[in-house]
């Protein structure tokens, strides 16, 4: 097993008055050669963003970005007609392929939003673009991980065009889970949203990020009452 620990206090971080941002990997004004990307996964920002605030329209393309609230309400609009709000509990998935236009604001005047945003390297390019949320609400499962993102239409959660899988997990102290990886050549990048844990034999605490890869499980226990993202990405990148 290979792994990499990315502390929470090493990200890039960027205070803009209305956004509050941090990167585990380059991004805009922050660069660091070491950290430009874990396998597809290319950006990982923890964004805080003011009342009544938020990114204006913008585009995209080529790249599968989702979206995670954690608290507060974002509300999206596309080139596609779609206008949305996500929640704490909910997943959104947008494939930007050939290009779109978005913009994501705080729903609310009273009080912030606080979500993950987070960018893949798709494998197929040039795709039409799309548009996918859920709400997790009914899946979720207690202490153990369960799935929000694959590659796979069918599958549970929202889907992408990368053979990616997404977990989440709420673990109350001394729990704990074995995540078995699901495609050979994968690594799978750990993002702890709360508390305290042990993965792969290394301790982690609240926003700190740990890579592994070259390996075909790993066990995680909580040491608090914690929560726990999993990002299951190839770690070579290719197209078609």
């Amino acid at each position: 097993m290979k792994t990499i620990l990315h502390k929470a206090s090493s990200r890039g971080h960027a205070q803009h008055g209305w956004l509050d941002s941090y990167h585990s990997f380059s991004f805009a004004d922050y660069h660091h050669p070491d950290r430009m990307n874990f396998g597809a996964l290319r950006v990982l920002n923890d964004d805080c963003v003011a009342p009544g605030n938020g990114f204006g329209t913008h585009p995209h393309s080529n790249m599968e970005i989702i979206s995670i609230p954690l608290t507060g309400d974002l509300e999206h609009k596309d080139s596609m007609g779609n206008v949305a709000i996500i929640r704490e509990g909910d997943v959104q998935a947008l494939s930007a392929g050939t290009g779109i236009h978005h913009s994501e604001y705080n729903k609310n005047k009273d009080q912030e939003v606080r979500f993950l945003q987070i960018w893949i390297s798709p494998k197929l390019k040039q795709a039409a673009p799309r548009y996918d949320q859920v709400s997790l609400r009914s899946i979720e499962k207690k202490n153990q991980f369960y799935q929000i993102l694959s590659p796979n239409p069918a599958d549970q959660g929202v889907w992408i065009h990368q053979d990616a899988w997404f977990h989440l997990g709420k673990f109350q102290n001394g729990t704990g889970d074995t995540y078995w990886l699901k495609q050979a050549g994968n690594g799978v990048y750990a993002f702890v949203l709360e508390g305290s844990i042990v993965l792969g034999g290394q301790v982690l605490d609240k926003r700190d990020g740990f890579g592994l890869w070259d390996a075909d499980s790993f066990e995680m226990t909580a040491i608090t009452d914690s929560k726990v993202l999993l990002m299951e990405v190839p770690m070579a990148l290719w197209f078609y």
